[in-house]
């Protein structure tokens, strides 16, 4: 069982009701939050926030350099270890101008829970993230079977993928009601589905081919015309627990959306693995088609117009986050001109 502290549990109660309330966070975020925190107390053999010394900010980065990740062994990345950091030094920049506790931190005192200078450039440092090409794409779609109601909808998400290029999490939560054949559009309405800070999004589907827009088109059509499911059902559903001689079966589908998109990723991982490719994440699509757009040489409005399909504001963000030049690129780029 896990040790705590009840008045730092008070405390920390507090803080999420603040963070909840005053800065708009949502679950997700709280729950890293609170993670960060259990690392600080397990740091301090569980202390009272009250008995705070400068001398457990250093102790505390000395811990996360020792500890392990639960399910690898192997040690915390830069990145982890930097955003645990951050998070546990908000927490106490917050504690320090709360009443109690004026006296025993100080906000110079924040600056502590700092990260090393040289680790939090590595921590931030952008690194090549893996995505398919096209034609890999292709291939593993080609060779994904379609016999049964599952094998039906995974081959449709793969499709739907490749087609939108929109977040796993909001996949998961989509339903029928947010698709528009006719037009080719899904709605990615803020208020039902779970889009990236609650944002509505317009995505037209993308001339990526016309396997996927059959395929995607025909799993519709089968759900409302064969399984009669209507506007409120999931989009990809997920598996339906009937008891069949004593046994649980998951070979039907329910109507009911995933509370998550870990199990959407398991799908699209496995594709690329049966065709021995690597196994690229539902999110790496979303790479695949931005480099699609600069291969076809767009003009400006037209690359404008494909980085807001996939929810973008700005195209800043499109070119940073998803084609970044590679340091070889760059130099072929330099080299050849003239």
């Amino acid at each position: 069982m896990r040790k705590y502290c009840e008045e730092n549990e008070r405390i920390k109660r507090q803080y999420m009701t603040y963070l909840i309330q005053a800065e708009g966070q949502d679950q997700k975020s709280i729950d890293k939050v609170a993670a960060a925190l259990v690392k600080f107390e397990d740091s301090t053999k569980f202390k009272p926030f009250k008995k705070f010394h400068l001398d457990q900010a250093g102790k505390f980065k000395t811990y996360l350099e020792k500890a392990r990740h639960p399910k690898t062994g192997k040690p915390l990345s830069y990145s982890t270890t930097d955003a645990t950091l951050r998070l546990v030094k908000g927490f106490f920049k917050w504690l320090a101008g709360q009443q109690g506790f004026k006296k025993v931190i100080s906000y110079p005192d924040v600056k502590y829970f700092n990260n090393n200078a040289k680790k939090a450039r590595i921590a931030h440092t952008q690194r090549d993230i893996p995505y398919p090409s096209m034609i890999q794409a292709s291939h593993a779609f080609q060779a994904m079977p379609d016999g049964t109601d599952l094998e039906k909808r995974d081959k449709a998400l793969f499709a739907f993928f490749m087609l939108t290029g929109a977040r796993d999490g909001a996949v998961a939560s989509l339903k029928i009601k947010h698709i528009n054949l006719f037009d080719g559009l899904v709605f990615q309405d803020g208020r039902d589905v779970n889009t990236k800070n609650g944002k509505t999004i317009s995505t037209w589907f993308f001339p990526t081919g016309t396997e996927y827009r059959e395929c995607f088109e025909a799993w519709v059509n089968y759900l409302t015309k064969k399984k009669l499911f209507g506007p409120q059902d999931a989009l990809f559903p997920k598996p339906e627990r009937v008891l069949i001689n004593g046994q649980f079966s998951f070979t039907t589908l329910s109507r009911e959306t995933y509370a998550n998109a870990n199990k959407i990723n398991v799908v699209i991982r496995n594709a690329f693995a049966v065709v021995q490719l690597p196994e690229y994440t539902a999110h790496s699509f979303r790479k695949t088609l931005v480099q699609e757009m600069s291969d076809r040489e767009l003009p400006l409005d037209a690359q404008k117009a494909w980085s807001q399909n996939l929810g973008h504001e700005n195209i800043v963000t499109t070119f940073s986050a998803y084609l970044p030049v590679s340091t070889q690129r760059q130099g072929e780029l330099i080299k050849g001109l003239k």
